[in-house]
């Protein structure tokens, strides 16, 4: 296993492997450290392949508003030429109130800008692929260790073979192993973990939100992306749940009969919904209504993350429901 990496102090930073999870929770530390010390920093993430070297010049352009930025660049092993030249040029002499980090997949190609960023003070995350059984188990203990758990040499075992070698998901799994087993993780609680786990679906997420889990449904949203459901489905889903709650909160009645048959709806949904409505205002759900159609546009190919739009937008519509339910209301009229 490669060494902990150093704390995200420097204003270089090459983020460097084939690690995808890794490489993710390196930058995710970065963003988490700009702004717990500049909470008002502009933020810009952008793909290295068909950037305009003149986009990537006016983000890196002093701001004529002040304030720090932090400026991401991914996928820089795939940059052309020029844009290479035009961030060699710049970590000659960085902005101060600029954090520029540059993200590698590794390999040969454009490795020269890593040496320079190093070269010019950077430092350097080290995200090498987890590969070998025995670094992936090492991985897993690690996981289970930093949730406050641990688990037998079995149950390690039998979390690689029933996950495989994805990383986000043995980090998902270990995580949520913790969360629900505590303690000491045996083999037994693989095995029934993984077997609830198995028919994760849009729906399951959507429940989870609605319900204001926000861990259980973030979870649920890493494993049903694990299992390939597609982006869409999991937005439609989570759109579908807030919608029919809302129908079932507008209606002045609480008859599951009468309100299926004034909203054509078969009786179960509409208890579904009305149990998933509990703790919603309509002021609430109509403001989660819009999160879930600038989600809809989002996984369509608005956003450059998909995964990172439906995780914010999970994220949101829990906030709201805090913030706006009708339990929260209650709490604060006491």
């Amino acid at each position: 296993m490669a060494a902990a990496p150093p704390a995200p102090t420097s204003r270089l930073r090459a983020v460097v492997g084939e690690e995808e999870l890794l490489r993710s929770r390196a930058v995710a530390a970065v963003r988490t450290a700009v702004l717990q010390r500049h909470p008002d920093a502009e933020l810009h993430e952008l793909a290295a392949l068909g950037l305009p070297v003149g986009h990537l010049a006016d983000v890196l352009a002093p701001s004529l508003f002040g304030g720090h930025r932090l400026v991401v660049v991914t996928g820089v092993q795939e940059a052309a030429g020029a844009l290479v030249d035009a961030l060699t040029s710049y970590v000659k002499d960085p902005d101060p109130e600029l954090t520029l980090v540059v993200v590698h997949h590794g390999g040969k190609r454009n490795e020269a800008l890593i040496k320079t960023l190093t070269a010019a003070g950077a430092a350097v995350d080290e995200c090498a692929k987890i590969s070998s059984p025995g670094d992936r188990a090492a991985f897993v203990r690690n996981e289970v260790r930093g949730a406050g758990g641990r688990i037998t040499p079995e149950a390690v075992t039998a979390l690689v073979d029933a996950v495989g070698a994805d990383l986000r998901a043995l980090a998902s799994a270990a995580t949520q192993l913790v969360a629900d087993f505590g303690g000491v993780i045996d083999d037994e609680a693989v095995a029934r973990f993984h077997r609830g786990q198995a028919e994760v679906t849009g729906f399951t997420v959507a429940e989870r939100v609605l319900v204001g889990d926000g861990k259980g449904s973030l979870e649920m949203l890493r494993w049903a992306l694990d299992r390939g459901v597609a982006h869409v489905l999991i937005a439609d889903a989570i759109a579908d749940g807030i919608r029919t709650a809302a129908r079932v909160t507008s209606l002045d009645t609480n008859n599951t009969g009468d309100l299926a048959r004034a909203l054509k709806l078969p009786p179960w949904k509409v208890k579904k919904a009305q149990s998933q409505a509990r703790g919603w205002s309509i002021d609430g759900l109509q403001q989660a209504i819009g999160v879930a159609a600038e989600l809809n546009a989002d996984v369509k190919g608005v956003a450059a993350s998909p995964d990172y739009a439906l995780e914010r937008a999970v994220r949101r519509i829990v906030a709201i429901r805090a913030v706006t339910g009708r339990a929260a209301r209650t709490r604060a009229g006491r």
